[in-house]
């Protein structure tokens, strides 16, 4: 399986008040979908699970797998900011 960097990271909110995680990765982000997600589990949230997965498996670009975690993160409302400055 191949673990691809995102060009831009993603911060979001974890389940502990006040604490943020910067995804750099696809591996990172299916991690963190499958055992950390603090949020909504809704068709994003599905959706962008098997785009990390497409990536790994070589079947689709990482832009849209990283495209597609935003998504959830902004449906579940765990989102914060991205950019060079996330962290």
């Amino acid at each position: 399986m191949r673990d691809e960097n995102f060009d831009i990271p993603v911060t979001v909110e974890t389940a502990q008040n006040g604490r943020f995680l910067t995804v750099t990765r696809t591996a990172q982000a299916a991690d963190f979908l499958l055992h950390k997600w603090p949020g909504k589990r809704g068709p994003k949230h599905r959706a962008a699970l098997q785009a990390m997965m497409d990536v790994m498996e070589e079947r689709k670009v990482v832009a849209a797998a990283r495209k597609a975690f935003t998504a959830a993160a902004k449906e579940a409302k765990v989102f914060i900011r991205e950019g060079p400055d996330a962290g």
